[in-house]
């Protein structure tokens, strides 16, 4: 949802935020974030949990990174996202706490007050911001859609299907095993 007063906003308008509150910027308009329902980190937590599982055991150099972690997708003060998981493979652009750069491959839950933000405006930046694969996890609708920015495609996928990445090559997620 977008703030009220809304253009021009920087990384400082994030910064002078109440305690608590959390917002975005994308192209210099904020947007609050809905707190996330117990389902949305059960399912971030899930969907973390195979991932470093996977780097661990393939000794691959990526790092998988939970909100809240600030990511200035364009490298400028005008875009500011807290994506829901952030996988980088190239740690150059994490520095003091925070992701300098788009992350190889972001993945976001969706819930009912975000939809146009994840569907519309974050596809768009991402794929913009150099984002090489994009999942959107929708509980609502029990499925993934998976955006692979650097073939150009996309797949729709059901929770009851099993997922492969891209950006990992060799991860496979089945989702029939999710508990969520």
């Amino acid at each position: 949802m977008a703030l009220p007063d809304n253009k021009n906003k920087t990384i400082e308008d994030i910064l002078m935020l109440k305690n608590g509150q959390r917002a975005e910027i994308i192209d210099g308009e904020m947007y609050y974030i809905p707190p996330s329902s117990i389902r949305q980190q059960e399912m971030l937590t899930w969907l973390a949990e195979r991932i470093n599982s996977y780097i661990n055991e393939n000794q691959k150099s990526c790092k998988v990174f939970k909100s809240p972690f600030p990511v200035y997708i364009a490298n400028d003060k005008k875009n500011y996202v807290e994506p829901g998981l952030s996988i980088i493979c190239n740690g150059a652009i994490v520095k003091d706490g925070k992701c300098s750069g788009a992350p190889d491959w972001i993945i976001e839950v969706v819930c009912p007050q975000d939809r146009w933000t994840v569907y519309c405006l974050k596809l768009v930046k991402y794929y913009k911001s150099g984002v090489r694969e994009y999942w959107i996890t929708d509980l609502a609708e029990r499925s993934v859609i998976v955006y692979n920015f650097e073939q150009r495609n996309y797949n729709r996928y059901m929770f009851n299907d099993k997922i492969k990445s891209s950006i990992l090559e060799g991860l496979e997620i089945d989702f029939s095993q999710m508990e969520v």
